[in-house]
């Protein structure tokens, strides 16, 4: 009986292994392969984004899309190429924001694939890294191919800012920068980022867990930025944190939703649209 019992013990035990670690697997999806002081140390490495792409001018009317979550898996972007049409027939659109988990696996292939699409929007294009994207220590092919993860974007009238959240954690350095960021930002402030703070029930296990990091983190917000956007769970979640909006977009794997956001002397409005 003891050793039926093991042998069903370490069956189970190895089948759950590989559920979780299975590539296709979201689990928690908190799983990566480097921290974030390596990622840290490369802050300041464009391979992808020129320097016009990091000092823009925004205007006072403008719109950008933000899309999260499009997992290209095997060079399959699930129809993301066809955004070039939304932003061919809107001239309002200056800019468009790939908000983490990119690729399913970070694989090499999968990253020139959204760097392909990208070319064709004819805007310039933010990417920001998700858990996904470092999966099996490819955190080295989206050095090789963008490279910093932590940036900020100077709009004119507007300060984008780009977090790494990909281990679920922001860190003292990162936070440290972007007080720093805030306190010395222009205009309209909006922050991208990939996982998500809160959640819509205690099922969803998929946010920040520390919450006195989360506290700092929101703290630094408050007065100093207008929007944030997040992903990861999968889920539409918009959440108002002391008059800072969180905006958290669906996954458009599975659902083709992208956020188009419009802004202008009188405020800010978002619509939640299918491609």
């Amino acid at each position: 009986m003891v050793m039926m019992f093991k042998k069903r013990f370490f069956s189970v035990f190895f089948c759950c292994v590989f559920f979780i670690y299975g590539c296709n697997n979201d689990n928690p999806g908190l799983f990566s392969s480097t921290d974030l002081e390596t990622r840290w140390k490369a802050r300041n490495t464009f391979n992808f984004l020129s320097s016009d792409d990091l000092n823009i001018s925004l205007g006072d009317t403008y719109s950008f899309i933000v899309v999260t979550d499009t997992h290209i898996n095997d060079g399959n972007a699930w129809g993301l190429e066809r955004l070039k049409d939304v932003i061919n027939n809107d001239g309002s659109i200056k800019f468009a924001v790939f908000n983490g988990d990119i690729t399913q696996n970070g694989k090499r292939g999968d990253i020139e694939k959204i760097i392909q699409i990208a070319k064709t929007l004819d805007v310039p294009c933010y990417p920001v890294l998700g858990n996904h994207d470092i999966y099996f220590d490819n955190w080295k092919i989206w050095e090789e191919l963008i490279g910093s993860t932590c940036y900020r974007i100077n709009g004119g009238n507007a300060t984008l800012l780009i977090l790494d959240s990909a281990n679920a954690y922001y860190g003292d350095k990162q936070l440290d920068w972007l007080e720093s960021e805030l306190n010395n930002a222009e205009g309209r402030v909006f922050i991208f980022s990939h996982v998500n703070l809160f959640v819509k029930s205690p099922s969803d296990l998929q946010h920040f867990t520390d919450i006195r990091e989360r506290a700092r983190f929101v703290s630094l917000l408050q007065g100093r930025c207008d929007v944030i956007f997040t992903g990861h769970s999968h889920k539409r979640l918009v959440t108002d944190l002391s008059g800072v909006k969180n905006i958290n977009i669906e996954d458009f794997r599975r659902n083709a939703v992208y956020c188009q956001v419009w802004v202008s002397k009188d405020g800010i409005q978002y619509e939640f649209k299918k491609l």
